[in-house]
């Protein structure tokens, strides 16, 4: 296994516990260092992972085996491709841009080594989940990230537009996490494994098979559990309405949610599961109506400056995911607008994937 697999995702994670366990004694020119240290050495392991992946070279392996119980088996593991190359290009880039723009945002703020402790352990979060090989660790790594936005929203939390904010996202975002993990319970039930290589083999096993009790295709419900969670975090209708509140928290978390993680995390999902989702045209049909009515709605004139930037925001994802239900594989791209008052926004570039090559639609 290529050393440059561990950098990546743990390089931020080291930078974060120095800085949250340390902040008193290395102060905040030191918390700032070694956390923007730790992104730049995980960019920079991506953009070498990114060339070797370009290479032909990819990966799909097990770094550690936690339990078994039965034929069930836990694990830690990392799959590289060229979805997984492009994701860790986009989330180390744009973190590594909030980090050095929170250094003067920031600069009068008493929780100063607190907040780079937090957007770097976000960064952990974001990658872990996007490099993992089975359900385990994509659950890991997405309810981190919920975790770690909800103290990021409520950072100022003696202030209570803030403190409501946070709860709501936290909530809103529960809902969406309560139908993803029973989609992840659902596969894990009939097909015996949490590995994706495993699921995806068998995934011609679950179409024909139905709900216990009715008559609804067991894989249809199986995906639209797992794209609730989705909806949840990459705020698609009706599960959006903790969005504009979210910018309660300092504007890089604006940044960070919108443009590098939270967002995109849906997205990366469903291109993810796409060899489960091409096999229902059920699911990929609620897909499309989501991504439609979300991208529809939230193009419309908002009545105040946060909820029409948001409204951007959402409705070019929401096009990612309309994309999606029409069977394309969407890899997110980061545009970061120059005004610092406004937040960063995503857009997304669809590519459909035919056999094993891609193509940009």
């Amino acid at each position: 296994m290529n050393p440059l697999y561990l950098i990546i995702p743990f390089a931020p994670l080291l930078g974060s516990i120095l800085a949250g366990l340390f902040g008193k004694q290395i102060g905040r020119r030191g918390a700032h260092t070694v956390t923007i240290l730790g992104v730049a050495v995980s960019l920079v392991a991506s953009i070498l992972v990114f060339q070797d992946v370009m290479a032909g070279n990819t990966f799909n392996g097990t770094l550690y085996q936690w339990a078994v119980v039965g034929k069930l088996v836990f694990e830690v593991g990392f799959l590289i491709d060229t979805l997984t190359a492009t994701m860790l290009l986009v989330v180390t880039s744009v973190s590594l841009m909030v980090h050095i723009y929170t250094i003067g945002y920031m600069e009068e703020d008493p929780g100063y080594q607190r907040f780079f402790s937090y957007i770097s352990l976000f960064t952990f979060s974001m990658l872990m989940l996007v490099m993992s090989n089975n359900f385990l660790q994509l659950f890991f790594g997405w309810e981190a990230v919920g975790l770690v936005s909800y103290l990021l929203i409520g950072f100022w939390f003696k202030k209570p537009t803030a403190v409501y904010a946070n709860l709501k996202a936290f909530l809103v975002n529960r809902v969406g996490d309560f139908g993803f993990i029973l989609g992840i319970g659902l596969i894990m039930a009939n097909e015996g494994s949490m590995n994706y290589t495993e699921v995806f083999a068998k995934g011609n096993d679950l179409a024909p098979m139905t709900f216990p009790g009715t008559d609804w295709p067991l894989l249809a419900v199986a995906c639209i559990c797992l794209f609730v969670g989705a909806m949840g975090k990459s705020a698609q209708f009706p599960l959006h309405v903790w969005l504009p509140d979210s910018m309660e928290g300092p504007t890089p978390i604006s940044a960070l949610i919108h443009a590098a993680t939270m967002v995109t995390a849906g997205i990366f999902m469903v291109s993810r599961m796409s060899p489960l989702f091409e096999l229902s045209d059920i699911a990929l049909n609620f897909i499309l109506v989501i991504g439609s009515i979300t991208a529809l709605f939230m193009g419309f004139p908002h009545y105040s400056e946060r909820h029409q930037a948001c409204g951007g925001v959402l409705h070019i994802v929401s096009i990612g995911l309309h994309d999606s239900g029409l069977g394309c594989v969407c890899l997110p791209r980061c545009h970061l607008p120059p005004d610092d008052s406004r937040l960063l926004q995503s857009a997304v570039v669809p590519w459909c994937r035919f056999g094993d090559h891609w193509h940009a639609s």
